[in-house]
């Protein structure tokens, strides 16, 4: 029997209406659904845990694209599928609208869905010589002052040579897929999520001189901060780590995929024609 877990955003009713609608339906289909258990408690359905979300033939979410980067965390390990189903505002990684899923999951148990794995990054956070923490990101890896911080000196190394010093609230690097997130507003460059490489963007940097920059993929990315105040290394803005004085971090490619499945092989393109109104006139 397919076991599908389901993750749902459960500020949204109606995505939560539309995961109990379908868990129904795939019930019909002899596929057992379990639930995230904070939504499964809420909605009264069977749940599985945190350690063993990860644990299906494939995960569902309803919701935006936060809830995707949810589900990213438990199953990147594990290489499980993930259909995001849209339920957001903006809305660049899910993959297929509400009236769209009943098509995607029957191509998928039909063993006919095409799988995009979208590439990650590994940030580790060294102290004294040592990794004492280890981060995988979809979407970003950042290192940012803290809210009760001013501005800080953020230094970047790439590939062992000093590269830049500049004041700012912080820097991060992002995939292409993150390149629609938090970098985009930042300032950074749109890249097209089949392309492989880092993003390197400044957050509001007091510098002209401040540019985001595109690097090869197998790049490895020195940050260090000249603390006078707090540093937090984080995410995917779900993890967060506090810098103590003479931290770093380095970001490279991370060993781990997020496999997504495909609904529309030209959807990226027509997210950006219609979530930035590209054409539009006013």
């Amino acid at each position: 029997m397919p076991v599908f877990h389901f993750l749902v955003n459960p500020q949204r009713a109606d995505a939560c209406e539309a995961a109990l609608d379908t868990a129904k339906w795939l019930s019909g289909l002899g596929v057992q659904v379990l639930f995230h258990h904070e939504a499964g408690k809420m909605l009264q359905q069977p749940s599985v845990g945190p350690a063993e979300f990860g644990d299906a033939d494939l995960v569902v979410t309803f919701g935006g694209d936060g809830t995707l980067i949810q589900a990213a965390q438990a199953c990147t390990e594990k290489d499980t599928p993930i259909l995001g189903v849209y339920y957001g505002r903006f809305g660049f990684v899910t993959q297929c609208d509400p009236q769209e899923v009943r098509g995607a999951i029957r191509q998928f148990l039909d063993g006919e869905s095409e799988i995009d794995e979208r590439m990650m990054l590994k940030g580790e956070l060294v102290r004294n010589d040592e990794v004492v923490a280890t981060l995988h990101a979809l979407n970003e890896v950042a290192l940012q002052r803290s809210i009760a911080t001013r501005m800080m000196i953020f230094n970047v190394s790439i590939d062992w040579e000093q590269v830049t010093s500049y004041p700012a609230d912080g820097i991060l690097v992002a995939t292409p897929t993150g390149s629609t997130a938090y970098s985009l507003s930042a300032g950074g460059p749109i890249v097209d999520p089949r392309v492989k490489a880092m993003v390197l963007t400044p957050i509001t940097p007091h510098s002209l001189g401040a540019r985001p920059l595109v690097l090869a993929p197998e790049s490895r990315v020195d940050l260090s901060v000249d603390l006078r105040g707090d540093a937090v290394f984080s995410s995917d803005g779900q993890s967060r780590l506090n810098l103590l004085t003479g931290d770093r971090v380095i970001v490279s490619r991370s060993d781990r995929v997020t496999r997504l499945v495909q609904v529309d092989r030209s959807d990226f393109l027509l997210k950006l024609r219609t979530r930035l109104l590209w054409g539009a006139r006013s």
